[in-house]
């Protein structure tokens, strides 16, 4: 498990997310994925100017929530567990990883809270990843209770970003042909391919945070 986030230096963020941005198109969205990074930090990242930020635990967005909720914009990345989906939503503003129809049920609750969500689609077929299949997206985005703005995936695991360029071409195929506008796809290996190929939100972790350079 990699180790909790330390000593995050708000200028060397701040650099990093103007070269994405540069790289980037015109609203481009970075979410920045928090799981390692203790509460006690966020106060650096809100002074590096980050806006966006995606927490995967329930219980670490509610403590993060309780002394920056007013600082940031809070998404959901993580698994999403169906007993715990209506509180989630209550707390954020997209939820990227809907993935069953059985968690869907559950958001009927939270169907007033104002979220939205992004479908998690298994584009790879890999059976170790989470997602919906391409033929089962039709029926989950109708199952939906809450407004379905676009589509999330995650691509194998790769040294080499070009192989994950099919798999989000695919995904922004897949969003087109059911009129989805939000395309949540690219970490901090492979953001570049994935603006390329129509990324509106790119997800960025510890190689937007540590030290070493960003790829």
């Amino acid at each position: 498990m990699p180790e909790l986030i330390r000593d995050i230096d708000p200028g060397l963020v701040r650099d990093r997310l103007g070269e994405v941005r540069e790289a980037g198109r015109p609203g481009l969205e970075i979410l920045v994925a928090t799981k390692y990074v203790p509460v006690e930090e966020m106060g650096a990242l809100a002074e590096a100017g980050v806006g966006l930020v995606g927490e995967n635990r329930l219980d670490s967005l509610i403590e993060k929530q309780e002394r920056f909720a007013d600082r940031f914009t809070w998404d959901f990345i993580g698994n999403l567990q169906s007993r715990k989906a209506p509180e989630v939503a209550e707390r954020v503003r997209l939820i990227h990883s809907l993935a069953s129809e059985s968690a869907a049920r559950k958001l009927e609750r939270a169907a007033g809270s104002g979220a939205a969500a992004l479908i998690e689609v298994n584009v790879a077929g890999e059976g170790t990843k989470g997602g919906v299949a391409p033929s089962e997206l039709a029926a989950l985005i109708e199952a939906c209770p809450l407004p379905v703005e676009g589509l999330m995936t995650m691509p194998p695991a790769t040294a080499d970003p070009e192989l994950s360029r099919p798999h989000f071409a695919r995904l922004a195929e897949l969003a087109a042909e059911h009129g989805l506008e939000r395309l949540s796809m690219g970490t901090s290996q492979d953001w570049r391919v994935a603006v390329e190929e129509g990324a509106t939100i790119v997800r960025l972790g510890s190689g937007l945070l540590r030290r070493e350079p960003l790829e």
